[in-house]
């Protein structure tokens, strides 16, 4: 005898587990709340998150009111020196960017879904660098991190 059962949830190849009733998803835009960041910065990662949703699971992008909805605000941009050299004249030797989001999530098909969190992530480059001259690549890097990270705690359940 063969039995068959029906999945509450729909697996992907991308770890995401969404429930069939889910269809839309509304990613609302994140504005720049920090003192200093590039002025592309809340562009970039509002569209950055828009795609890793689009591009790894079914869901379809809706203006308004999706079953799931994600907002929030760039919350800091920072550079900081976290390598010095020795010696008499210390140098600094490496850099690092750190970016941090707050994201709100609303699930209007299981409310014990939701969350509000901060997200942080960070990249480093030689302090020899200059860093405008990074600060694009630097800012790719850490917008694929922490969107991936709002990704797993919203739809993969990591």
């Amino acid at each position: 005898m063969v039995f068959t059962s029906s999945c509450k949830l729909n697996y992907s190849f991308t770890g995401a587990s969404i429930s069939p009733d889910i269809r839309t998803i509304t990613i609302l835009y994140f504005p720049n709340k920090a003192a200093l960041a590039q002025p592309t910065l809340s562009q970039s990662f509002t569209e950055s998150l828009r795609d890793i949703f689009i591009n790894q699971t079914s869901l379809t992008l809706s203006t308004r009111e999706g079953d799931l909805q994600i907002g929030g605000e760039i919350t800091g941009y920072n550079t900081s020196i976290i390598g010095v050299s020795g010696g008499s004249t210390s140098q600094a030797t490496k850099n690092r960017l750190t970016i941090s989001v707050n994201v709100k999530f609303i699930n209007n098909k299981d409310e014990k879904q939701n969350y509000e969190t901060s997200f942080s992530r960070f990249a480093d480059y030689d302090a020899n660098q200059n860093f405008a001259s990074v600060e694009n690549d630097l800012i790719e890097q850490i917008n694929n991190q922490l969107v991936q990270d709002i990704f797993n705690k919203s739809v993969a359940n990591w």
